[in-house]
């Protein structure tokens, strides 16, 4: 009777810590969730110079100047943000590139995660005071995710930002996104930026925002 008794005790405790730890969760969750941003830069290699010889001799100024131009070639390509395939609420597939033109706020998210719904209210306030940048917010409807579970939030939560679906994980695996949420800032050229890894506050994506605005 008394082992029965010991049990139960055990048991009661742990659904007491579990239903604590659930609390704990919603109360600090978003406060200290990560909010930072980082600029891009991808590493341009070195250029090898070529030996000189008499017959093709250059002053050091003067290659230098065509290495720096080099450089600054290929930087802006290496940041150029890799094109993906996803697809709107009508299953129309829609490619990263065809936003191209105009600065883009680029996020990934799913209806499960609460750090994802914590930002979203930032990102509409935005979506709706900014005309001149796009927002595409990347629904991960792969794995325990579905189309119908984003949907259902977006309606009852009143977002009207864009919304586009990882049906196939071509998005989630061009980027290597294995945390939520991850959030992208490219230039009208569509370069890359910044980038932020974790729910952000206003204040964060203000500064991004203020990254690939014109000045």
């Amino acid at each position: 009777m008394q082992s029965k008794k010991g049990t139960w005790i055990l048991v009661l405790v742990l659904v007491v810590l579990i239903g604590g730890a659930g609390i704990l969760y919603k109360v600090l969750g978003s406060s200290y969730a990560p909010d930072q941003l980082t600029v891009e830069a991808t590493p341009v290699p070195q250029q090898t110079a070529a030996p000189a010889s008499e017959s093709t001799a250059q002053t050091a100024e003067q290659a230098q100047e065509e290495e720096k131009e080099e450089q600054q070639e290929e930087t802006t390509q290496s940041n150029l943000a890799p094109d993906f395939t996803a697809y709107d609420a009508e299953g129309n597939a829609v490619n990263l590139s065809d936003y191209f033109g105009k600065p883009l706020v680029l996020n990934f998210w799913a209806s499960w995660c609460g750090p994802c719904q914590s930002e979203m209210p930032d990102f509409q306030k935005a979506y709706e005071e900014n005309e001149d940048v796009q927002f595409l917010m990347v629904n991960m409807t792969t794995g325990r995710e579905t189309q119908a579970d984003a949907e259902a939030l977006l309606e009852e939560k009143g977002f009207t930002f864009p919304v586009l679906f990882d049906l196939d994980g071509d998005a989630a695996m061009t980027y290597s996104v294995y945390a939520l949420p991850t959030t992208y800032f490219l230039d009208a050229e569509g370069n890359l930026v910044a980038w932020a890894q974790g729910a952000i506050s206003g204040e964060t994506l203000q500064i991004g925002l203020d990254k690939i605005l014109p000045q």
